[in-house]
């Protein structure tokens, strides 16, 4: 996430606010929020606590432990924040574990090493680590000091082993002592590279079961409940990016859940669909957003959905930003069994930076002079980022494409992803499958292969989209699992022509001192169906179930004009066998109670586009309208509050650019509540009324009429007014 910040040392420096102590007393007036335990949303940052990013968010993660650690918690914390820790697992300032001066060991060999020799670092000696026996115990004496300070919660970010990296000194003694064998150069054959994949998956898994074990123990010695998540790209991102994480098995060894860190730099990465190669960022971070869920809601635990107001790359406008920010967040709102968000990342990079930044020698200017966040942007930031904390909602309906879709992934689709052969290099193995469901309104859902047999897995889906081109079963128990689903009535569909060369792997389908013979591991799930290893291409009745094979491969599919229509095709076969109606659309549409969230797509079906007709407000306007239809034209994305199925009855907040609390309704029917947000950015509220109000006063001062505005067809007010970090009370009478 945060691949191109400077030190942790240097940002405090630069980002700390000054004269503000006068503001860092707790908020003795503020009303309380009883939801603000469940945690619903959150932000990392380096920085102190500063007015100009009182964001209102249930969760303050505070980054790095330094010394300045326990006065930023506390900080934080008597602002009305849940204070959490984050800190990295693959790099950070460790000078003290790279020098020995933790446990008199120099550990610099531990950096990972490129074929070249050359370490991988973050800038410095802030290297990415192959974490030896020992590093998990460093990483818990830093944790216990966050511990100390009074951090709630443990966030272990990005645990990252770069696939090209796998040539360190350190990296050989593991090696040695994993497989009892000497090292192999990983780019000396795809055994060697999968095999050395295999070996940095276990490194951080091992070396964050050190830190989970730790935390675990110190619970039980002081009785706080202190839990343990990871900030993680998606596995998606990662096998795209040719970075070996562990992925889905932290939960198996104590995790208790994940921060998705999906946000425009990773879904902005172009993929093939038709033939073309491009952006397609909402597409991408649903699907990415969707394989995260799918962790989680299999494996259990608790997830964060990422979005970015901004991103890594300073060099685009604040309008690039805006459009891939709203794409992004449309995409995590269509998963709704995920309701906590971490809002943004580095909020004082959002609030106080400048953008597009200079580039080039001597500071030479982009085409567009760097500005700093438009207003309106700011405003509508703060309206969505209020409407996140509403997001846990029963009622649930969808308008798109046949459900009960799956495309199976497996964390060894990092495992095939450098020399001297790689997976296709745009990831179409998964692509090629994935995008033409998506791009015709079919919400397709990534389906993580390690947890099939994790009993319910696999109870939401009807037909799965499956391959082993680009990615291996870690298991072979998971093919029970799969031919069983089958056999219940599922319909498979496996598109593999069988020639990669990841196939060839030392593993255990081809394991003949344990009785395997299997070329690919294909055959062996075919064979757990009751079906011949090599059968004909075509459909076959497996039990109450179907397999679709096709003998193709899913990456030229990806890079064809007729790909798309040829899977599309093979997932209708599979929903007529199984009688599920096969139906495509132009859109994504979900309801989340009173809200709406949708996409018009593009590269899709032709038709006319839909139109949704009603009293809605959109909350990707900072200026709140109420608007009464919305055409879902391709590419377009919508976060709307349908006014019509709010159940809260008037007076109440209904939209807000700031966080309100203790909404009191009087006997002489006035109302009032406290609204707090940050500095420099205008709040706009709608409130829904009885009766156009007499009076609306500010903290006691009569609001200005130009402030406010009433739309009698709705009887909603509108407000607007400058925000307040630490408060104000509104009062309409």
């Amino acid at each position: 996430m945060n691949r191109t910040l400077p030190r942790i040392a240097l940002l405090l420096a630069a980002t700390a606010a000054p004269g503000f102590a006068g503001e860092l007393s707790a908020k003795i007036d503020r009303p309380a929020d009883p939801g603000q335990i469940r945690e619903r949303t959150c932000f990392q940052t380096h920085s102190r606590w500063d007015p100009a990013v009182q964001i209102g968010s249930d969760v303050a993660v505070c980054y790095g432990i330094d010394k300045t650690l326990p006065e930023r918690i506390a900080q934080w914390k008597a602002q009305g924040y849940i204070p959490h820790l984050m800190t990295g697992v693959s790099w950070g300032e460790y000078q003290d574990y790279l020098y020995g001066r933790f446990d008199g060991v120099n550990h610099v060999d531990e950096a990972q090493v490129n074929r070249g020799g050359e370490r991988k670092s973050h800038g410095g000696d802030v290297y990415y680590m192959s974490p030896g026996e020992s590093y998990g115990q460093f990483l818990s004496q830093g944790v216990k000091r966050a511990m100390d300070a009074g951090a709630e919660a443990i966030h272990l970010e990005e645990p990252e082993f770069w696939v090209s990296s796998g040539y360190s000194e350190g990296f050989k003694r593991e090696w040695k002592a994993f497989y009892h064998e000497d090292w192999i150069p990983p780019h000396t054959s795809p055994d060697a590279q999968y095999r050395a994949s295999e070996l940095k998956y276990y490194l951080y898994r091992r070396a964050l079961k050190q830190v989970f074990d730790f935390v675990k123990a110190e619970n039980a010695r002081t009785g706080r409940q202190v839990r343990c998540y990871v900030p993680t790209h998606s596995l998606i991102n990662y096998a795209h990016w040719k970075i070996v994480s562990p992925e889905s098995s932290l939960i198996e060894v104590g995790a208790d859940g994940f921060i998705a860190q999906v946000w425009t730099g990773t879904s902005r990465t172009p993929n093939f669909y038709r033939g073309e190669k491009r952006e397609r960022t909402f597409e991408t971070a649903f699907l990415e957003y969707g394989a995260m869920m799918n962790v989680v809601q299999a494996s259990g635990g608790r997830v964060w959905f990422l979005n970015d107001p901004i991103e890594d790359n300073p060099d685009h406008t604040w309008e690039d930003y805006k459009t891939n920010w709203e794409s992004t967040m449309t995409a995590s709102l269509l998963w709704p069994q995920v309701w906590r968000f971490e809002v943004m990342p580095w909020p004082e990079r959002i609030f106080h930076g400048k953008y597009p930044r200079p580039q080039g020698r001597r500071g030479r200017r982009t085409a567009a002079e760097p500005k700093p966040i438009p207003p309106a942007y700011a405003t509508e930031l703060m309206t969505v980022i209020t409407a996140l904390n509403d997001m846990e909602q029963s009622e649930v309906s969808w308008d798109c494409g046949t459900r009960g879709v799956g495309v199976v992934v497996s964390d060894t689709m990092m495992f095939q992803r450098g020399e001297p052969v790689s997976s296709d290099e745009d990831l179409g193995s998964f692509y090629g499958l994935a995008m033409p469901m998506v791009k015709h309104g079919i919400p397709a859902v990534p389906v993580q292969l390690e947890n099939v047999n994790i009993p319910g897995a696999l109870k939401d889906h009807r037909v799965l989209l499956m391959t082993y081109e680009g990615m291996k079963p870690m298991k072979s128990i998971v093919h029970a699992s799969l031919a069983a689903w089958v056999k219940q009535g599922g319909a498979l569909v496996f598109v593999d022509d069988d020639r990669d060369p990841y196939n060839a792997v030392r593993a255990w389908w081809n394991d003949e001192k344990a009785g395997m013979k299997d070329s690919t591991p294909r055959q062996h799930l075919f064979e757990q169906m009751g079906l011949r290893r090599d059968p004909e291409p075509g459909a076959h009745r497996v039990g109450a179930g179907w397999l679709i094979y096709a003998k193709e491969s899913p990456a030229a599919f990806s890079r064809g004009r007729d790909g798309a229509i040829r899977v599309r095709g093979l997932v209708r076969q599979a929903c007529e066998a199984i009688d599920l109606e096969y139906r495509e659309a132009n859109h994504l549409m979900l309801r989340r109670g009173p809200y709406v969230v949708a996409a018009g797509l593009d590269e899709t079906i032709e038709g006319p586009p839909s139109v949704l007709r009603g009293r809605f407000v959109d909350l990707f306007d900072a200026m709140l309208p109420v608007i009464e239809s919305v055409t879902l034209v391709p590419g377009s994305r919508h976060f709307l509050l349908d006014l019509d199925r709010v159940r809260t009855p008037a007076p109440a907040v209904l939209a807000s650019a700031c966080k309100t609390l203790g909404e009191d309704k009087a006997n002489d029917g006035s109302f009032r509540f406290f609204a707090e947000g940050p500095a420099n950015v205008e709040a706009a509220i709608r409130v829904a009324l009885a009766t156009v109000p007499a009076e609306i006063r500010l903290d006691g001062k009569r609001l200005s009429r130009e402030a406010w505005s009433w739309d009698a067809a709705t009887k909603t007010l509108l407000l607007r007014f400058p925000n307040a970090p630490a408060g104000q009370w509104v009062q309409i009478r």
